[in-house]
């Protein structure tokens, strides 16, 4: 599967968001590359209206930071809702669901060509006005961000992976036994398509995509953050290490004491933690 130009916005109605009314929140949906409609959302973030009420653009000394959500979630899940709230508090934030994901078109690839859809939303961040780009990932949508940040050197300016997988193929967990029965087996696209609300493509990897260890030296220097918990039930502490080992010095590792797996684990105090050092970092 090749990885071709970013994509577009797409023309298409946008409405305001009914959870952030006086917000100016919109929402659209944006045309990648290969043709798929993705759905997003932006929000300014309370600090741009509280710089200037009346501002047409946000302030240079902002960033925006473009969320990856895992495999299942979606822009309207409440945990990436809540990601974003947080955010939000130190700039703007574009969220947007993966292909195959909530009211986006298409199937999801389980991380190859879902690197169009966040080079879609980054775009689209740029396009806003947005001088500084932090992307943040979770599970699937961490190693997103990791190979986005290394195909397209220089788009971003911060990069998080938060509870990413070092290597393909793995399934060393039950969690992990679990997925691939889900992506693999008709009978487990049936339950994502009528239970998960996950529409998943049937045809395999090919070619086998850039793996995310293998796409860590790549990002180099644009600041890379690795988050984990010691809890994780999908991916085992190899995995952070091995993307830490992969960054050498540009890279920071966190492991996360008590904490689980992906943006339903991670707390509001870690968020906090993540903007703090994005901020600080992105430019």
């Amino acid at each position: 599967m090749s990885n071709r130009s970013s994509g577009h916005v797409a023309r298409s109605t946008v409405r305001p968001n009914r959870e952030t009314a006086g917000r100016s929140l919109i929402r659209t949906f944006l045309r990648t590359s290969d043709g798929i409609a993705v759905e997003a959302v932006y929000d300014p973030g309370p600090v741009v209206y509280e710089a200037s009420p009346s501002a047409s653009s946000p302030p240079s000394g902002y960033p925006v930071f473009v969320i990856a959500h895992g495999f299942t979630g979606d822009v309207d899940r409440p945990h990436v809702r809540r990601a974003a709230a947080v955010f939000a508090r130190y700039g703007a934030v574009v969220t947007f669901s993966f292909r195959g994901h909530g009211a986006s078109g298409g199937r999801s690839t389980v991380g190859d060509k879902e690197v169009l859809d966040l080079a879609a939303a980054v775009e689209w961040a740029r396009g806003l006005g947005h001088r500084r780009v932090v992307t943040v990932g979770f599970s699937m949508g961490g190693s997103v961000v990791l190979r986005h940040a290394a195909l397209r050197p220089g788009t971003v300016d911060a990069v998080v992976a938060v509870s990413a997988p070092a290597r393909w193929y793995y399934r060393g967990t039950a969690p992990m036994r679990r997925l691939h029965w889900l992506v693999t087996r008709p009978a487990g696209r049936l339950v994502g398509r009528y239970g998960l609300r996950t529409r998943i493509h049937h045809r395999q990897w090919d070619p086998v995509p850039l793996s995310p260890v293998q796409a860590v030296p790549r990002i180099a220097p644009t600041p890379l953050l690795i988050v984990h918990g010691d809890r994780d039930g999908y991916f085992p502490l190899d995995h952070p290490r091995m993307l830490a080992e992969a960054a050498g010095d540009h890279g920071e590792l966190w492991v996360e004491p008590g904490m689980g797996h992906a943006e339903n684990a991670a707390d509001d105090a870690l968020l906090a933690r993540v903007g703090d050092w994005a901020a600080a970092r992105a430019g």
